[in-house]
């Protein structure tokens, strides 16, 4: 019997499951997912078709194809409250309905798009946010640090060497170098650029910090950063429409989903410590031991998937 394939998401992102076939048990796929999205088998709960309604999986010796699974199906994961288990009744299944229908109040699953760990991921993720897609060109990320420079370079008043750490002509020339990573000052300025908030959800410290929260900017985007690399977000909608990746400042539903996806990654420890860590590079398994190599690391190899040791 030929495997099929399921696209699977969840909010770290999607993948696809291609391990089973139509005859493998229930109990199987509940342990790939569960695996897969980091959620105990007990709270976990899938959702598939269109729109997307929950997938009975109880019957742990059920098959895929008798809760009508096939090749190319999309399923998306959520995780139950603790104090919610695996519908067993029929009163069960009515309270887990009714959940679900509360879940609908976010319009979709808030992702992660990986962007290269090239020292552009901040540029490369503000960009995506921006257009809604990814830079083919390769010349996002260097407008991007020329607005930079250029606005520190006519602000002299607001960005002077106790600020930038170093001379201001210098910042300016470093900053356009391809091999320097933006931050805090490169978030500020593009925020106040471009007239939008842009919300980091800070995963090391479970914390979303707001650039332009005080300028009461009507468009809010939002970015990941894990301690030494920027990945942005989007929403993936549950009723199929194309992905978003701005929303109404207004918005509090969105926010909030940030804010839980910034304590999930923490509880699940999706970030670098920088100040007290020995880290795995999880592509190559070279160890490493503080910020300056892992950043070294990063640097020569492109790679950004580090985990604690």
């Amino acid at each position: 019997m030929a495997n099929i394939a399921l696209r699977i998401k969840t909010k770290s992102g999607q993948q696809v499951v291609d391990k089973l076939s139509v005859n493998s048990s229930i109990r199987d796929l509940k342990q790939i997912l569960s695996s897969l999205a980091n959620i105990p088998i007990g709270r976990l709960q899938v959702l598939s078709g269109y729109p997307p309604k929950v997938l009975n999986i109880s019957d742990d010796n059920g098959t895929l194809k008798s809760i009508g699974l096939s090749s190319g199906d999309t399923l998306i994961l959520q995780e139950l409250p603790i104090e919610t288990d695996v519908p067993n009744t029929s009163q069960e299944n009515k309270n887990n309905e009714a959940s679900v229908e509360n879940s609908y109040e976010c319009p979709g699953i808030l992702m992660k798009h990986v962007v290269p760990a090239d020292n552009s991921c901040l540029f490369t993720s503000v960009n995506f946010v921006l257009n809604g897609k990814v830079d083919e060109t390769g010349e996002a990320a260097p407008f991007l640090r020329q607005v930079v420079a250029e606005t520190i370079k006519n602000e002299r008043h607001n960005y002077d060497e106790a600020i930038l750490g170093k001379p201001v002509e210098d910042y300016c020339i470093w900053i356009q170098n391809d091999k320097s990573w933006g931050g805090a000052i490169e978030l500020a300025i593009l925020s106040n650029y471009y007239g939008i908030e842009i919300a980091v959800v800070d995963t090391m410290n479970a914390i979303i910090n707001r650039f332009g929260e005080d300028q009461n900017y009507p468009v809010r985007v939002f970015l990941m950063f894990d301690g030494i690399h920027y990945d942005p977000l989007y929403l993936e909608p549950l009723n199929g429409d194309k992905m978003q990746t701005m929303f109404e400042s207004s918005d509090e539903r969105i926010l909030k989903e940030a804010e839980i996806l910034a304590k999930e990654a923490k509880s699940s420890r999706q970030f670098t410590d920088v100040n007290k860590f020995t880290l795995k590079c999880m592509i190559c398994n070279i160890r490493l031991k503080g910020q300056t190599e892992a950043q070294t690391h990063a640097h020569t190899t492109g790679h950004a998937n580090f985990g604690e040791v």
